[in-house]
């Protein structure tokens, strides 16, 4: 599944979040505080002079936007270098054929997804900006002037055509690259078919299973790292945000409150969806199983008078109608809980700031802020929540595909391998 595709596949993803984390570590610890070094002077984008001390509001907000701008010049030099050399080394020492869409490709995925998780900062900044702009207006009719509402919007319509031009092109190539994952584990599997072909569904497994593995590993890799990122800058903007949330109902005053609830109602989802959703990949997995046998006995019906009679086929669709219908037991209640817990995660970022909008601490552009801080960090802590169904189902898809590598390696077939073609045996004997 893997060593098809990306070049020693174990070190590869060590190495790579080991650089990841020491190049997170570096940059806050060390390297932007290296400005100097940055070549956005070439361009005219230069770090400010420091500010007298008690420089007035304009001359500090001036300050503030010039040093903002060129801390993400340089922070833009400091992450291609990094992806740079990683991937650079990788080239060279993978050797591996598939190397420049694994390794480059990759490198580039990742790459894209910092970048959205910037443009949700960036937004995230603009929501404050305007939503004080829209209070002052209420509050004060005609302090303000047409061109400054008119060109708060067109800072997001900027903002927003810059990162959908960037979405589209990147799923564009993520669906050649995700191609490229299912040739190469399909020349692999089909190169070994003398092998796996008595394994049962050998052929959905090469024909569909090698697809589905490659968009699902690739879609929900993708999403953890943007959680990971997403937490990354998000949790320092809501830990500083906390500091308006001084008390939470019922517990009263709390340091950092509103970090504390989003941890703490993300665990709470994470464990509860766990224990309602244990049953499912296996029966997944049956089902898929169950579902191959059944199609296997009709496409031999079509050449042999003597497979798919009638009573053999009824036994086949009983075992399928069983399982489906254990599934849709077992989702009833897993869904019970899925959708109670995201609907009432909607109220839990109201109920918190419910002190401080009574207390009147907060403008309209801070809770805007707050709001959509916390969505993005709670939503970061949430990923086991929201992709349990996908995961159940790459779970399963994971079990078919390590059947047919024991075949390949000469290893015997996993336990729930034997058990489905011992049962099967006994329906076609």
């Amino acid at each position: 599944m893997f060593l098809s595709f990306f070049p020693k596949p174990k070190l590869f993803f060590i190495s790579f979040a080991l650089w990841a984390l020491v190049s997170v570590l570096g940059w806050y610890s060390v390297v932007q505080d290296l400005g100097h070094l940055s070549l956005g002077a070439l361009f005219g984008v230069h770090f400010p002079e420091a500010l007298a001390q008690g420089a007035d509001p304009s001359a500090q907000a001036a300050f503030d936007s010039a040093y903002t701008k060129a801390l993400t010049i340089w922070h833009y030099q400091y992450m291609a270098l990094c992806y740079a050399l990683f991937i650079g080394a990788w080239v060279i020492y993978g050797g591996q054929k598939w190397a420049k869409w694994s390794v480059i490709g990759s490198g580039l995925i990742v790459f894209i997804t910092w970048f959205q998780v910037q443009v949700s900062v960036m937004i995230n900044a603009w929501y404050g900006n305007f939503y004080n702009l829209i209070q002052k207006a209420l509050t004060s009719p005609n302090s303000i002037t047409a061109e400054d509402y008119y060109s708060q919007l067109f800072t997001f319509a900027t903002i927003a055509l810059i990162a959908i031009t960037v979405a589209v092109l990147n799923n564009f190539f993520v669906s050649h690259y995700v191609f490229r994952w299912r040739t190469a584990m399909n020349d692999y599997y089909t190169s070994k078919w003398a092998h796996v072909r008595q394994i049962e569904g050998a052929s959905q497994r090469i024909q569909e299973d090698t697809m589905r593995f490659a968009s699902i590993v690739e879609s929900l890799g993708v999403n953890f790292l943007n959680a990971v990122m997403t937490l990354i800058a998000f949790l320092p903007i809501l830990w500083g945000l906390s500091g308006y949330v001084k008390t939470l109902p019922l517990i009263g005053e709390v340091s950092q409150a509103l970090v504390f609830v989003a941890i703490i109602w993300s665990i709470i989802g994470t464990v509860l969806l766990a224990i309602a959703g244990f049953k499912l990949p296996g029966l997944e997995f049956k089902n898929q199983r169950v579902e191959a046998a059944y199609r296997k006995e009709l496409v031999y019906g079509e050449d042999h008078d003597d497979r798919a009679e009638p009573i053999k086929l009824a036994d086949l669709f009983s075992n399928v109608r069983q399982n489906y219908f254990r599934l849709y037991f077992h989702y009833l209640y897993f869904n019970v809980v899925r959708y109670g817990y995201l609907q009432a995660g909607v109220l839990i970022p109201l109920i918190a700031l419910g002190p401080s909008i009574i207390a009147g601490a907060l403008t309209l552009g801070v809770m805007q802020q707050i709001s959509n801080a916390f969505n993005q960090v709670e939503d970061s802590f949430q990923l086991l929540v929201k992709s349990w169904t996908t995961i159940v189902e790459l779970l399963s898809i994971y079990k078919r595909l390590k059947g047919f590598e024991a075949a390949i390696n000469d290893q015997p077939l996993p336990d729930i391998d034997q058990n489905f073609i011992a049962e099967t045996a006994e329906i076609t004997a």
